[in-house]
C-alpha cells in the first residue's frame, strides 16, 4: 500500500495484438513505472523475423512475447523459455537489489535509534523477577510499574501542546527525551532500592521516579520517533521497528545471562525470636546484580543518542528521505510518482519508423475506507489494552506460582518474542484485514489461558509439574509474539496513509495501554481476585 516506487515494482506490461499479422495500425501499449524504469534501465524491443514481428517487453523482469505471425510457431517455445530464464534471473537479482538499493549506514543507525525507544521500560520489567523479591510492594510491584509507565504519556501530551503553541524541529524533542532517559537509567542503577514512607507504608519511590523518566522516552517515541522515521523510505521504518524490538531482546539476553539464582527454598529459621516462623524462604543470588544490569542499559542509551545525532545530521542519511512534503514537525504527506505510458504504432512499410507518443499520469496511493480505518484503529487499541497494560500487571500472579525460574523465563522469552515477530513481519508480511483479524483471534486463545492461570493463583493448573511450567512459558511467549506481529502489521498498513496516521497509531497505542494499566492496577490492588503464593 506504500506509494513509493518499490511498492509499484513489477507493474504489468500490456499489449493489444490483432491476430491477423503485422498489419498497419497494430498498436502495442506498454505501461512502465518511471521510478522502476530509471533503476533497471529496461526498455521494450521490437524485431522482425521472416515477415513476422515479435514484440518483447522486459520491463520489471518480465519477457512478454507477442507472436505477430501465427506461422512462427517455432519461435513460441524459444520465447517462452527466454521468459522463464529472465524471470528466474530477475528473482535472483531482486534479492541483491534489496540490499543494494538501501544504505546500510541508515539501517544500522535506525536500529540503534530504535533500541533506545523502549529499552529503559523493557529492562525494568525484565528485572521484575529480582525486584519483586526485595521491593516492599512484592507481587503488586508490576501493577505499580505499569501505571507509572503510562504516566509517561505526559511526554506526548507536552509535545502536542508545544506543537500547537509553536512549530519546531522534532529532533530537538528527541534529543531532550533521550537525555532524560539516559539520566534515568544511571539513577536507576544506584537508587532502585531506596524506599520512603508514603501513604502509610514503605514505597519504592526512587524506583518509581526513575521508571517514569524511562517511560517518557518510550511513550513519546510512539508519537515522535516513529513519525520521524516515516520521513525516510519505507524500508527504513521496518528497520526502525526491528530496533524497537531489539530494545526488548537485548535486556532479555543480558537477563538470561544474569539468571535469578533458582527457585525459592524453605530453610530453617535460626532467629531467636520466639514469634518468628520455623522456616523462611531463601532464593539463591543471580550471577550479577541489578546495579550492573542498569549500567548496561545506561551505556546502550548513550549509544542510541549518538546514533540519532548522526542519523539526523549526516548528509548520507538525508539522501534516503522518501518523496515527502514536510510542512512542520511530523505533518508531512508523500508525493506520488508519475507513471509513463508509451504507445508505439508500427507501420506496414519497413522503411518507416514506428511513431511513439507518451502520456503521464499520477499513481495515487491506496486509501483505507473509513470503516476499515476505524476498525484497525479500534483493534490496535484493544491489543494494546491487553498486551501493554493489563497482562504485564497480572503476569506475576500467572507465573510465580510455578517458581522464579518459570517467571524469569516467561518475562525474558516473551520480551524476546517482539523482535522475532518484527523479523517475521519482514519476510512473511500480512497486511490484509482478514489475516490481521485471524491472527488476533489466535492470540485470544493464548490470552485466555494466561488470564486463567492468573485468576486461579495461588494454585493454577499443573502447579509443581514440568508441564505446567512449560505451558505457562509457551503461552505467554506466543501471546506477546502474536500481539507484536499484529501491531506491526497494522502500523505497516497505516504508514502509507501519511505522517498523521502514524501519529494516530501512536496515540491509540498509548490510550489503550493506559486503560489496560488502570484496569490491572485496580483489580490487583483493590480486589481479592489475585492471591499471592507463599512457598513456606
Amino acid at each position: 500500500m506504500s506509494p513509493s516506487a518499490d511498492s509499484r515494482d513489477g507493474a504489468a506490461a500490456e499489449a493489444d495484438y490483432d491476430g491477423g499479422g503485422a498489419a498497419a495500425g497494430n498498436v502495442a501499449v506498454v505501461t512502465v513505472s518511471s521510478a522502476v524504469e530509471s533503476r533497471r534501465s529496461r526498455s521494450a524491443d521490437t524485431s522482425s523475423t521472416g515477415g513476422g514481428a515479435i514484440a518483447a517487453n522486459t520491463a520489471g523482469g518480465e519477457a512478454d512475447c507477442l507472436i505477430v505471425s501465427p506461422s512462427s510457431a517455432a519461435l513460441t517455445e524459444s520465447c517462452c523459455l527466454l521468459r522463464k530464464s529472465t524471470t528466474m534471473k530477475q528473482k535472483l537479482t531482486g534479492v541483491r537489489d534489496a540490499f543494494q538499493n538501501r544504505s546500510l549506514l541508515v539501517d544500522l543507525l535506525a536500529i540503534l535509534f530504535g533500541i533506545g525507544a523502549w529499552i529503559g521500560v523493557n529492562s525494568s520489567f525484565v528485572q521484575l523477577p529480582l525486584l519483586v523479591a526485595n521491593a516492599p510492594e512484592g507481587w503488586n510491584l508490576p501493577s505499580y510499574l505499569v501505571v507509572i509507565t503510562q504516566l509517561g504519556n505526559l511526554g506526548p501530551l507536552l509535545y502536542t501542546a508545544l506543537q500547537r503553541v509553536r512549530a519546531f524541529r522534532d529532533s530537538y524533542m528527541i534529543y531532550a527525551v533521550l537525555v532524560i532517559g539516559t539520566v534515568g537509567a544511571i539513577c536507576m542503577a544506584f537508587l532502585y532500592e531506596r524506599t520512603a514512607f508514603v501513604f502509610g507504608a514503605e514505597r519504592s519511590v526512587a524506583m518509581f521516579v526513575c521508571v517514569f523518566a524511562l517511560a517518557l522516552v518510550g511513550c513519546t517515541s510512539s508519537v515522535l520517533f516513529m513519525p520521524y522515521m516515516g520521513r525516510f523510505r519505507d524500508v527504513y521504518l521496518i528497520t526502525y521497528l526491528i530496533g524497537e524490538g531489539l530494545s526488548g531482546f537485548l535486556p532479555s539476553i543480558v537477563a538470561l545471562i544474569q539468571g535469578v539464582g533458582g527457585n525459592a527454598e524453605c530453610i530453617p529459621n535460626n532467629s531467636t525470636d520466639p514469634d518468628a516462623p520455623d522456616f523462611i524462604s531463601y532464593t539463591p543470588p543471580p550471577r550479577f546484580g541489578s546495579l550492573e544490569y542498569f549500567v548496561f542499559v545506561f551505556v546502550v542509551l548513550i549509544v542510541s543518542t549518538i546514533a540519532f545525532t548522526i542519523l539526523d545530521n549526516h548528509p548520507r542519511c538525508r539522501q534516503e528521505y522518501a518523496a515527502v512534503v514536510i510542512n512542520h514537525g511530523n505533518d508531512y504527506t508523500y508525493e506520488t510518482t508519475p507513471t509513463v505510458t508509451v504507445v508505439t504504432t508500427p507501420t506496414s512499410n519497413p522503411a518507416e519508423k514506428p511513431t511513439t507518443s507518451t502520456s503521464t499520469k499520477h499513481e495515487q496511493p491506496k486509501v483505507l475506507s473509513n470503516r476499515n480505518y476505524t476498525y484497525l484503529m479500534v483493534l490496535l487499541g484493544v491489543l494494546c489494552l491487553f498486551g501493554n497494560g493489563f497482562f504485564p500487571g497480572i503476569q506475576s500472579y500467572s507465573c510465580l506460582p510455578y517458581g522464579n525460574v518459570a517467571y524469569h523465563l516467561t518475562v525474558t522469552l516473551s520480551t524476546m518474542a517482539n523482535p522475532v515477530a518484527c523479523f517475521m513481519a519482514v519476510f512473511l508480511p500480512h497486511t490484509s484485514i482478514r489475516a490481521i483479524t485471524s491472527i488476533s483471534m489466535l492470540a485470544g486463545v493464548f490470552a485466555a489461558y494466561a488470564m486463567a492461570t492468573a485468576f486461579m493463583s495461588p494454585a493454577p493448573p499443573f502447579m509443581g509439574m514440568a508441564i505446567g511450567e512449560a505451558l505457562v512459558i509457551i503461552s505467554w511467549t506466543i501471546l506477546i509474539g502474536l500481539v507484536s506481529y499484529v501491531r506491526l502489521s497494522i502500523t505497516t498498513v497505516f504508514r502509507s496513509q501519511g505522517g498523521k496516521s502514524l501519529v494516530w497509531v501512536g496515540a491509540v497505542t498509548q490510550i489503550g495501554s493506559l486503560c489496560g494499566s488502570i484496569l490491572s492496577f485496580t483489580m490487583v490492588n483493590f480486589t481479592n481476585l489475585f492471591q499471592q503464593y507463599y512457598p513456606c
